[in-house]
């Protein structure tokens, strides 16, 4: 896993998201320059579709949700819809598990002032959607929460 480092994080807020509110609805982009280095969070409203490179597709989105009460973290990780052979989506896989660990400790410091604002949000669960054709590799996991990943 690479190192997070802040300064090469940019944050932008679209929709009417502030710094601070609202939670519920809230949806996160993460994507990445490969020769610099640097990411770029979008939080929103809706995924910020523009900022996601077609071809590429190793962009980390996620939103809060709430289910039966219970308010938890759902990121979502294009591997496939078929486009790769097996070795190569599972190369594709390897990578997000290696990266997610930074892309998740970059949400969590790009939308620092909500997480201190609302410390609870440190606590749900982060369910991670691993999208894929291939069965072996299209996933559900529960990961940690947001206490992990703190810089």
């Amino acid at each position: 896993m690479s190192k997070f480092n802040s300064e090469k994080l940019s944050v932008e807020y679209r929709d009417c998201v502030t710094a601070t509110e609202p939670i519920i609805s809230r949806k996160y982009t993460l994507t990445h320059s490969d020769f610099t280095g640097e990411l770029f969070l979008t939080i929103g409203t809706q995924f910020a579709w523009d900022k996601v490179n077609p071809k590429m597709r190793d962009e980390v989105l996620g939103e809060w949700v709430t289910h039966e009460n219970c308010l938890y973290f759902n990121v979502f990780l294009y591997i496939d819809q078929g486009e790769y052979d097996l070795t190569t989506a599972t190369k594709r896989e390897e990578v997000f598990r290696r990266e997610l660990p930074l892309a998740l400790t970059a949400i969590r410091y790009g939308d620092r002032f909500l997480f201190y604002l609302y410390p609870d949000l440190n606590n749900p669960l982060i369910i991670v959607n691993f999208i894929s054709t291939y069965p072996p590799l299209a996933k559900q996991e529960v990961w940690q929460t947001f206490n992990s990943f703190t810089t």
